[in-house]
């Protein structure tokens, strides 16, 4: 007799993806015998010196720019963190510094800025409106002679609000400021190219486009010079040293040739995924409310305020389905997410936020049997009450 399983249905792309099998099948070799080090002059080191080449220039043609401009980091977060801290240091001479970020940044951009605070620079917070939309002039209008950085994400994580990078660029150049934009969610789901967007810095994390998670990089605009925050050799252009990880680079330069390749078709894909999910929870579900729905968001992301019950509760409900929320229990107390919270979503509202994201791997029949189990949980919830 065989045992029941439950068949899980993955709707959290934006907290990761998996690994992509065209990524897995080109790492295999440099976990096996292409094993040297790139340092190295010998065949073994070539071999793999030419692979982290080949997953530069991979990188760098998703991006719109050359190799030359990519600097390859351990994760996003540590990419946002040499961002910060590469134009924090740099200037230490001429004392503290003043910054401007978004209230909708990730916890990957809000710690690094504590942490430049408790060094005596100082961190301008700007809001957004109430669909998660930075507005430029508030940005250029926060700008001091002292401002060395503004740093606000082009996509939000949580309601996937697509944000006026490239209008707000234009204000960091009028006023001689660097930009930089946290490009983790958007990349590989939407076109990102740093020309067009006219960004001085830009961060990708490898396991948001189907690579393994432990690799990211940055985009260093020429010309702009950044303090390294890891110190040795001189790796990465003498901008991040270690050794570097040639199998999860290898896996991070055929995701971005793959998202290359198939990002119109992708993006089509993905938002009649999230639209079909959304029509039918629409049907069943009175009262509820869209986050950011007004305005563009990403292709794959849909934030839907649940009515009357705790996302959390609903999600546990709905054991089938991975997914997040957009508010956190803490001993019995619900609390909004920093997003939410920016945008002014009514705290009953918030706490039945449920994040919903699709991805590649997500398949239709998926998409309706979780519309069925989330109505169905809700239902149960509710009738409860």
């Amino acid at each position: 007799m065989r045992a029941n399983t439950v068949k899980t249905i993955y709707l959290d792309y934006n907290a990761t993806t998996p690994i992509a099998p065209a990524v897995q099948e080109a790492m295999l070799p440099f976990l096996a015998e292409h094993y040297g080090n790139p340092s190295s002059g010998h065949a073994l080191g070539r071999a793999a010196a030419e692979a982290v080449a080949e997953a530069r220039e991979r990188v760098a043609s998703l991006l719109g720019t050359t190799a030359e401009e990519i600097v390859f980091t351990g994760c996003g977060t540590e990419a946002n963190n040499l961002a910060i801290k590469g134009v924090a240091f740099r200037d230490d001479a001429d004392g503290p510094g003043h910054f401007v970020i978004s209230a909708i940044e990730h916890p990957a951009i809000v710690a690094p800025m504590r942490f430049l605070e408790r060094l005596g620079h100082e961190v301008t917070v700007v809001g957004c409106s109430s669909q998660g939309v930075v507005d430029p002039h508030e940005v250029e209008a926060a700008i001091r002679p002292n401002t060395r950085l503004v740093s606000i994400m082009h996509a939000n994580n949580e309601t996937g609000a697509i944000q006026p990078i490239r209008q707000i660029a234009e204000a960091c150049r009028g006023r001689g400021v660097l930009c930089h934009t946290d490009a983790a969610q958007s990349t590989g789901k939407i076109p990102v190219r740093v020309g067009e967007l006219g960004v001085d810095l830009l961060t990708v994390a490898g396991h948001k486009i189907y690579a393994p998670k432990g690799v990211g990089c940055l985009y260093v605009r020429r010309g702009v010079v950044l303090e390294p925050v890891l110190h040795g050799a001189a790796h990465e252009s003498g901008m991040r040293a270690g050794t570097e990880n040639v199998p999860y680079l290898v896996g991070l330069g055929t995701a971005a040739a793959t998202a290359e390749r198939n990002l119109s078709d992708a993006a089509d894909h993905l938002a009649g995924l999230r639209d079909r999910l959304y029509a039918r929870l629409s049907a069943g579900l009175p009262g509820h409310t869209v986050n950011s729905g007004q305005v563009e968001r990403l292709p794959n992301t849909l934030s839907i305020n649940f009515p009357g019950v705790i996302g959390q509760e609903l999600l546990d409900r709905a054991g089938q389905i991975c997914a997040s929320t957009g508010a956190a229990c803490h001993s019995g107390n619900v609390e909004r997410s920093a997003t939410l919270a920016a945008m002014n979503v009514p705290e009953d509202q918030a706490r039945g936020t449920v994040r919903l994201s699709v991805g590649w791997f997500t398949e239709e029949e998926n998409i309706d049997l979780a519309a069925s189990l989330l109505l169905d949980a809700w239902e149960r919830l509710t009738a409860s009450d």
